[in-house]
């Protein structure tokens, strides 16, 4: 790799007040981002891209293991314990090529013994024989991009499968030894009434998955869907959808413990929680973003190169930026993730992870209380039930 690679990046954030250093640094985490897919689906915004009838496979895993290495400076004796592999469409490389990745990564970094390793797949990209692999390599948990079971609305997303594939890819799952999985279902589509939605999570509830990932459709801007809008259901329709959903998937054993996140007991995903409890996370890929923090008090966001030509062009740093967070930013960055969760996180944590004294939150906390949107519990950062539905709201009584 060309020595380019180490190339400085645009740093955002001018001096920075002194901050105490962390008590003990979090948990750390790795994200790698496989940016292909077989077609662009007209509602994502993700940094994603139509893969050629070749994937360059090979440039890619060393590229993402240069990657890492210069981010190895952040992770201070930690070991890893979880990675996701988000995309893109991770399951479309091979299992040969996952397996020369994960054995780097663990030469440079060590996994916890009871490390969590997911990969995200969609049910157009299955085989039973490729999915054995994957599994024989460590990886122990899928999230399967299923979004709904009626042909008429996987038309509608862009979807390469149907719903008979969508059904199929479950039992794969579990024969190639996969006993962790999580399907990604969307509501709110376009057209979508009340029972095509309460239809769509019965037959995901029936697949018996262990985590399910139920979550409104939104047009977001850069994509097909923002420019040429489809017709969505009525307000009163989505509010129907959302508790009657919320509603069937308690009568069936999964709790919300996230907005959009629903587990049996003791399958939440690690990954994502350690994102809501403020954690630290490298990401490796084009267009990955990370989050790292230091024993002396810096916390950092960071982000790679965006489009895959660049990111494996040797002479173009792997780093596109990165920005140290100031002491008037944390609490509102901190919040933003811890109460995304439906219990919220022990106040403790947030002189943990920030550096911060619980009492730069006191104003805040004490109008967002009298707003309704915040729980009144001295040992809790926690929204209310209103809170949830209106956390924008909520947030802005913590910005600066």
């Amino acid at each position: 790799m060309s020595q380019d690679r180490s190339a400085s990046p645009l740093i955002l954030g001018g001096a920075q007040t002194p901050r105490a250093a962390l008590p003990q640094l979090p948990p750390l985490a790795l994200y790698i981002h496989i940016p292909w897919c077989v077609r662009k689906c007209p509602y994502c915004d993700f940094n994603s891209h139509a893969a050629s009838p070749t994937l360059p496979e090979e440039e890619y895993v060393d590229a993402l293991l240069a990657d890492l290495d210069l981010d190895l400076h952040a992770v201070h004796g930690r070991e890893l314990s979880s990675i996701f592999f988000g995309g893109g469409t991770p399951s479309l490389f091979s299992a040969q090529a996952l397996g020369r990745l994960l054995k780097g990564v663990e030469q440079r970094i060590p996994f916890a013994s009871d490390i969590e390793i997911t990969l995200e797949a969609n049910p157009g990209t299955f085989e039973q024989e490729k999915f054995t692999a994957y599994r024989a390599l460590g990886i122990n948990r899928l999230s399967i991009g299923i979004q709904s079971f009626q042909e008429q609305k996987l038309k509608a997303l862009g979807r390469i499968h149907n719903g008979d594939e969508a059904i199929r890819a479950a039992g794969m799952a579990r024969q190639a030894g996969f006993d962790n999985f999580n399907l990604d279902l969307m509501h709110g589509l376009p057209d979508q009434s009340l029972e095509d939605a309460l239809g769509d999570l019965r037959q995901a509830i029936a697949m018996k998955p262990t985590h399910l990932s139920w979550y409104q459709l939104t047009l977001e801007p850069n994509t097909v869907f923002w420019n040429q809008p489809p017709v969505l259901p009525e307000d009163d329709t989505l509010w129907d959808i959302q508790e009657a959903g919320q509603a069937l998937l308690a009568e069936h054993g999964y709790a919300q413990y996230e907005v959009s996140a629903y587990a049996q007991p003791g399958r939440a995903a690690r990954h994502n929680l350690n994102y809501w409890s403020f954690g630290d996370f490298i990401g490796i890929g084009a267009g990955a973003h990370g989050k790292l923090s230091h024993p002396d008090g810096r916390i950092l966001r960071t982000w790679k190169t965006r489009l895959p030509k660049d990111y494996l062009n040797p002479a173009k740093p792997f780093k596109a930026g990165e920005k140290a967070l100031s002491n008037e930013e944390l609490p509102f960055e901190f919040l933003m993730n811890a109460l995304r969760l439906t219990d919220g996180v022990d106040t403790a944590l947030f002189a943990q992870r920030t550096g911060l004294d619980l009492a730069s939150l006191a104003e805040g906390r004490r109008q967002a209380e009298q707003s309704g949107l915040l729980q009144v519990e001295p040992s809790r950062l926690a929204a209310t039930a209103r809170g949830q539905l209106f956390l924008n709201d909520l947030l802005q009584y913590f910005l600066i």
